[in-house]
């Protein structure tokens, strides 16, 4: 059973009917590219899962919820039923951004529910063509299974109110640090961050070959930033609760587990102009 990353050889070598994977590829600027990817070429057996339709649920964005509001247990559980999923079937994601988008994400909404037989593709979608292995455009003919899951809300934080006053906690944002520090901001309406949050890129989780760095090491940078905060203290965020997922799969792999997500993120934080944004520049009232 693998639990948070697995090999493109070790995905190579399981039987076809011993897993299900699915392809979580997103292109944040062009929402039908990752679909269109999938359709020209993908990993044999592979589903096909979008972020918007499937991981999402875009028609509660009104709600403050942030760019990619979690979706409900039943639409979620629809979908695992309509890939064939069962209890037990290990699962491998990958997308094309190295787990960030959204592989992750997947991986985290099963964990939600309490699913452990889940990985992500180490070094995602090119990783697999690098190591020269298969691909195919046939779409797979999976047999739909009933699923009713539920969401554990111990492992997520929804309130914006509780997310800007953790007593005990760390918030831990994973975008890129020129959009922490508010310099700059390409998809949400105000830059910066949530007061007292600090920052851990996600891309600082990876190699240079796009591969995670091996778990000791992760370990020892995510304890640095972390300090005395224990891995059940930490809350993550990002721009839309989607790369902050590659923290706690990151975090997990180094055998810090426990750790929550602050689902709205970023993009939530900010849905309401009078709540504070803390730049490089100080903290003001009015976003």
């Amino acid at each position: 059973m693998k639990t948070t990353l697995i090999s493109a050889a070790e995905l190579a070598a399981l039987s076809p009917d011993d897993v299900l994977i699915v392809d979580c590829r997103h292109d944040l600027s062009d929402a039908g590219k990752g679909e269109r990817d999938y359709l020209a070429e993908h990993i044999p057996g592979a589903v096909f899962a979008s972020l918007d339709h499937d991981l999402s649920d875009l028609s509660r964005i009104h709600l403050g919820l942030g760019r990619h509001p979690l979706p409900s247990e039943e639409a979620f559980s629809a979908a695992l039923g309509k890939w064939g999923w069962r209890p037990g079937l290990q699962v491998v994601c990958y997308d094309a951004g190295n787990g960030a988008l959204a592989a992750a994400r997947l991986w985290w909404l099963l964990r939600l529910t309490g699913v452990r037989e889940v990985a992500v593709l180490d070094g995602g979608y090119a990783a697999w063509k690098a190591a020269a292995q298969p691909v195919s455009q046939e779409a797979p003919q999976r047999k739909a299974t009933q699923v009713t899951l539920h969401y554990d809300a111990s492992q997520v934080l929804l309130d914006h109110a509780a997310a800007g006053n953790l007593q005990h906690e760390l918030l831990l944002d994973a975008r890129a640090t020129p959009r922490y520090r508010g310099e700059v901001e390409p998809l949400d309406r105000a830059a910066g961050h949530v007061p007292g949050a600090a920052n851990r890129p996600f891309s600082e989780n990876l190699q240079a070959d796009g591969r995670f760095k091996p778990a000791a090491v992760l370990r020892q940078e995510f304890v640095a930033v972390i300090g005395e905060y224990a891995p059940n203290q930490v809350v993550h965020m990002c721009g839309s609760g989607v790369t902050a997922c590659h923290n706690l799969l990151a975090m997990e792999h180094a055998g810090l587990a426990g750790s929550r997500l602050y689902a709205p993120s970023w993009s939530g934080w900010v849905s309401d102009p009078s709540r504070p944004v803390e730049t490089s520049a100080g903290v003001t009232g009015d976003s």
